[in-house]
């Protein structure tokens, strides 16, 4: 819902800010699937797997927000 927000932003400094705003968040989730996954709670496979699309989630929009605010690192090699 937050990358919603950004998407319908009135300005590139909002757009920026939501993005923000939907990257920590995802960095919450991914805090939490590593400790639910450390603790073993809940099914493994389920967990790793939404670990691992919550980091996909982050990087995304990490870059995003990175190239919105013409910041964007060039790849590595």
């Amino acid at each position: 819902s937050n990358y919603g927000a950004a998407c319908r932003a009135q300005s590139k400094a909002v757009f920026v800010a939501k993005l923000s705003i939907a990257l920590e968040e995802a960095d919450e989730s991914v805090g939490w699937l590593q400790r639910l996954s450390n603790q073993g709670i809940g099914p493994a496979e389920t967990v790793e797997r939404l670990f691992g699309e919550a980091r996909e989630l982050s990087a995304i929009l990490n870059a995003s927000r990175e190239t919105a605010q013409g910041r964007r690192r060039p790849p590595r090699r």
